[in-house]
């Protein structure tokens, strides 16, 4: 199993910044950001499954785009899986005729182009011979991060995120956790904002860090744009046994 990352910046600006969307093999992604653009159509056509960390825009944006594309020559409808609070933002918010159209209803209810699945927490869905679990996250809305695990092991992508209890717990009882990718989306000088909008900054990355008791890998994503250089350098100094790295497009893990 390949994970491709698609797309890993906060932000828009340039070819460069694609906001979150990670391809597993060829027929899921993890977010619909705009990284999600970078796919062909015969590449957008193969997927059957969307797991959605939670529904701020960056991470949901090309999904309405999505089912648009390519509903029509489809022959079953693409999975969306998220929790049941990200489904109702997306029934009430997206997906309502007024943003864009009920896809859960075209062309009828019994041959949608889009469907909707609640997972919980802790909850595993099995594809083939990959299994995908939602694991705790702490947002400013419900969100949850995601575990894929294949034949070579496990990686977890935080979600958005500040410091959350629960999902250091779930980490720290993977024993076969290869890589973590994880958000640390301002610089420590806006620490106050990070705490505001729940997101993590490197001395709070630090102390994620510091509290896990497995070695995966780290790579850090969901940098500001702007930012980058400020929060890079902060990242480079301070940390122990778990030295992070940045995530970077079009970078591939193997599991």
């Amino acid at each position: 199993m390949d994970i491709r990352v698609l797309g890993c910046s906060g932000g828009i600006g340039g070819s460069a910044n694609r906001t979150t969307s990670l391809l597993i093999d060829e027929d899921i992604l993890i977010d619909c950001g705009t990284g999600a653009a970078t796919l062909s159509f015969e590449q957008l056509l193969a997927i059957d499954h969307v797991f959605i960390t939670h529904s701020h825009l960056d991470h949901i944006a090309l999904l309405p785009l999505l089912v648009d594309t390519v509903g029509d020559f489809r022959t079953r409808p693409i999975t969306v899986h998220a929790t049941e609070e990200t489904i109702r933002i997306l029934r009430s918010h997206i997906f309502n005729w007024l943003v864009w159209p009920d896809f859960t209803a075209i062309p009828d209810r019994d041959h949608p182009f889009l469907r909707l699945q609640s997972l919980a927490v802790g909850e595993t869905i099995e594809l083939g011979k990959r299994r995908i679990s939602a694991v705790p996250a702490l947002h400013a809305v419900p969100a949850v991060g995601y575990r894929v695990t294949g034949a070579r092991g496990s990686l977890v992508f935080s979600g958005d995120t500040t410091l959350c209890d629960a999902q250091i717990e779930a980490l720290n009882a993977m024993a076969d956790l290869r890589y973590f990718i994880v958000e640390t989306a301002f610089p420590d000088a806006q620490h106050d904002l990070a705490l505001a909008a729940r997101h993590l900054c490197p001395s709070m990355l630090r102390v994620l860090l510091n509290r896990l008791t497995v070695d995966p890998e780290v790579f850090v994503t969901h940098l500001k744009p702007g930012l980058v250089e400020q929060i890079s350098a902060e990242l480079k100094t301070g940390f122990g046994r778990l030295q992070p790295g940045l995530l970077h497009n079009d970078q591939v893990f193997s599991l």
